[in-house]
């Protein structure tokens, strides 16, 4: 399990670079497209959540904790909260609602 960990990092860092550095080798100018740019510039972000995305779902004892845990990191998120938050509430919605499961069924 620990391999696949490392092996889906080392994908996720040699696509990034590869995609961001192979416009910059193939190309002598400046890129100035903003299309471009903006491209470039989100696709670390992109490939970070493909790959974290299916784990997110399959990382606690059960779906339920996991989506409430994906939600409230959402919602945090999206409210403009620090990484250090989000993270804490994720977990404290996973650990809440793991320790509410039980009792509901």
């Amino acid at each position: 399990m620990t391999h696949n960990i490392y092996l889906y990092i080392f994908v996720m860092a040699g696509v990034t670079y590869l995609i961001r550095m192979l416009p910059l080798a193939l190309s002598k100018k400046e890129i100035t497209n903003n299309y471009i740019k903006s491209f470039l510039y989100y696709v670390p972000y992109a490939c970070l959540a493909a790959m974290t995305f299916p784990a997110i779902l399959h990382a606690t004892a059960s779906i339920y904790s996991a989506l409430a845990g994906l939600v409230i990191a959402v919602a945090a998120a999206y409210k403009g909260k620090s990484l250090l938050v989000v993270a804490l509430a994720a977990c404290a919605a996973v650990f809440i609602v793991e320790r509410i499961l039980p009792f509901l069924q």
